[in-house]
């Protein structure tokens, strides 16, 4: 039987659906088979959306069998409450086929739903769920919430009862604000928290109920949309600028003269004036266009100004500062964003993903191993678990990586991600002065771990040194230098000196740019006959490898026997079992030609080098991936239908299967990992996002390891 978890609110605004997406990824990333599972679905509590287009909360549920609220409520109302709970078990049983552990997640009592508990008691008797309590301290002592968790307990049968097995304690340290913690200031929030205290309670002394979790409040992970709140308010648009990204951290309302309003055009604010109020909206746009990336511009009363006044404002708009209008005067605005449940909506996942990933680094990881316990061991790897090695393996390499685009937007923030998650040490070169201006207008706060080189006060260091490795091809001081104006080469430099552990870079670069510096001042390990590279393609439910994708046009058969051991030792280092499928356009001996023949002599090359890798080849793509072509075509093969390792032909072949793959099923990629170098360089696509760059990093750490 499945590990079944029921998430229980200790009454509302305990942000239970952050807690339920922090534990399933948690989960995810221990390599659990986990589902989530909503008996009851509840309606988002923003009221003032219209009921025809009401802004649905992130759901996490994996079926579409929950009942509704309604339904609940009109059956219990005519006597039938078992029937309820008969099809609430009878959901549950179709949905939990395969799951080793299900996360049940309960309902948040309301003004309109009192009765919560008494239904949550019953759901977790009738599913046979253990019990854990998710609570936010709210403005209570720790002895006065020890109370309240205490009364809590006692509907599912009190602290000694054994299905009630802890409690999640979520929003610590959350600024006394309303009960969502919206519109907090930085300034509101305790910089002498003490954390122990809670996690010292004498509530959790009790050897059978624990602590299971202490999450930490953060104001980024309450930060809404600007299209959030005009949804809300249903909000005019004037300027829909990039309202679907763009973000807010707190709320200004201003109604004052310009010179005072200078201190309140910070980034992530919202500014709420008067339709009316020109020099406000102007002095508003001239701050965002000098840098200031503000959350948004609201004007009250229906007021709209001018043409010729959004003609001085047209720059501003069109480097897009949204700006909504609505028809209430300032104040009944004012309440109205009060009041605004800055929950998660369905389509916000970058904000999911924050959230997941903070509420799982803070929850007990000796329980979530218990988890484990009675599981089967899981021979695939899922890409939350695989993002989560990654991480883990970095933080123990504790590797320095230059980053030598340091003025580039992403790769700030992939650095300032690193220092601050402990992935790895970050190095940016380029012009300090710049690059702070850059987070500041940004609203990216730098680590003061994180190092910043200005490459002008430090080339001169490596011309000698840039001499010597050269001097076999007659370069001189005066080349030296000018090659030294590019960063990358300064930055490969550095790595070849053993200053620093790694190099990433790519975002701006080409592949060329990345790469010829390497091959030139690194070279190739000394155990290496080549350097070629993989892709970690990232599957909805596995993570497979692709090699060799980016860098040999035509491998011969040698080469790409070295390919295919290079990519399956790879795997095997982070994790993945490595069964590799040499592919060709035919499987086994059913076509002939010279491209079948050579990928058959490089399989036999490989299983020679490496008689301890399983090899095999050559599979066409789907005998290598699915289980019932393979069983047609290759029904002896150690490898067809559960292949890990794809290695391709060439080039051609390489690149295009796995842009294919990636763009038509919209899944993440990392890569192109380089092997083969006697140091880790490691390149990025031009289109790489933030978090593609995290991921790089922690790769080429984890590669200074090994």
């Amino acid at each position: 039987m499945s590990h079944r978890i029921m998430l229980i609110p200790v009454g509302s605004g305990v942000g239970l659906t952050s807690v339920s997406l922090g534990l399933l990824h948690a989960c995810q990333q221990k390599g659990i088979n986990v589902g989530h599972f909503k008996p009851i679905s509840q309606p988002s509590r923003n009221s003032l959306a219209k009921k025809n287009k009401k802004i649905d909360a992130i759901s996490l549920s994996q079926n579409s069998s929950s009942v509704s609220l309604s339904y609940v409520e009109g059956k219990v109302g005519d006597g039938l409450h078992d029937v309820v709970l008969e099809e609430i078990v009878a959901n549950f049983d179709d949905f939990n086929k395969n799951h080793d552990v299900v996360i049940i997640e309960g309902l948040v009592p309301t003004v309109r739903q009192p009765y919560a508990g008494r239904i949550n008691r019953d759901v977790a008797q009738a599913l046979s769920a253990d019990i854990v309590l998710v609570a936010s301290p709210d403005n209570d002592s720790a002895e006065d919430f020890e109370d309240r968790l205490e009364v809590s307990a006692a509907t599912y049968g009190g602290l000694k009862s054994k299905n009630l097995i802890g409690c999640i304690i979520n929003k610590l340290n959350s600024p006394d604000q309303d009960e969502h913690g919206f519109l907090a200031k930085e300034e509101d929030i305790d910089s002498d928290f003490n954390l122990a205290q809670w996690q010292n309670l004498a509530i959790f002394k009790d050897r059978h109920f624990d602590l299971l979790g202490t999450v930490t409040w953060e104001m980024d992970l309450i930060a809404p949309r600007v299209i959030d709140i005009c949804g809300y308010l249903e909000a005019t648009v004037i300027n829909a600028g990039d309202m679907q990204h763009r973000r807010f951290r707190s709320v200004a309302f201003c109604a004052r003269t310009v010179s005072n309003l200078v201190s309140y055009l910070i980034p992530g604010r919202l500014i709420v004036t008067p339709g009316d109020r020109t020099d406000i909206i102007i002095a508003t746009c001239l701050s965002a266009l000098n840098g200031t990336k503000l959350g948004g511009l609201i004007l009250t009363n229906g007021f709209e100004p001018s043409e010729q006044v959004w003609d001085l404002c047209k720059q501003a708009l069109d480097a897009g500062l949204p700006v909504l209008s609505v028809p209430w005067d300032t104040w009944q605005t004012s309440r109205h964003i009060m009041s605004f449940n800055p929950e998660i909506p369905q389509d916000d996942i970058q904000r999911q993903d924050k959230v997941k990933q903070h509420v799982a680094d803070n929850l007990n990881n000796s329980w979530l191993d218990s988890l484990t316990s009675t599981n089967k061991k899981q021979s695939l790897f899922s890409p939350p678990a695989f993002r989560h090695k990654l991480t883990e393996l970095a933080r123990r390499a504790n590797k320095l990586i230059v980053l030598p685009e340091g003025n580039d937007i992403r790769t700030i923030k992939a650095a300032a991600i690193c220092c601050e998650r402990n992935i790895a040490r970050c190095q940016l070169i380029g012009n300090k002065e710049e690059i702070l201006q850059i987070a500041e207008h940004q609203g990216i706060q730098l680590p003061e771990s994180l190092l910043i080189t200005d490459p002008d006060n430090i080339r001169d260091n490596y011309v000698a040194p840039l001499v010597e490795l050269r001097k076999g091809k007659g370069l001189t001081d005066v080349i030296a230098k000018e090659n030294l104006k590019d960063n990358v080469v300064l930055a490969t430099m550095m790595l070849q000196l053993g200053q620093v552990d790694g190099l990433v870079s790519g975002a701006v670069n080409t592949t060329a740019n990345t790469i010829r510096p390497a091959l030139q001042l690194i070279k190739t390990a000394p155990n290496s006959s080549l350097v070629s590279s993989i892709f970690f393609m990232l599957l909805p439910n596995q993570v497979l490898v692709y090699g060799d994708c980016a860098i040999n046009p035509e491998p011969n058969a040698e080469q790409l026997a070295d390919i295919a051991i290079q990519s399956a030792d790879s795997a095997a280092a982070f994790g993945i079992e490595p069964r590799v499928a040499m592919i060709s356009y035919s499987t086994g001996s059913s076509g002939h030609g010279a491209d079948v023949e050579k990928v058959a002599k490089a399989t036999q090359l490989a299983k020679a080098k490496r008689p301890d890798l399983i090899i095999d080849g050559p599979l066409q793509y789907d005998a290598a991936i699915m289980e019932s072509v393979a069983k047609k075509k290759a029904p002896n093969s150690p490898v067809a239908g559960q292949a890990t390792v794809f290695i391709f032909p060439d080039l051609n072949t390489g690149n295009t299967t796995y842009k294919a793959v990636q763009r038509s099923a919209d899944l993440v990629s990392i890569g192109p990992m380089l092997q083969g170098m006697n140091k880790p360089v490691n390149d990025l696509s031009r289109g790489a996002l933030v978090d593609d760059i995290v991921y790089t990093i922690a790769l080429t750490a984890i590669q200074a390891t090994q």
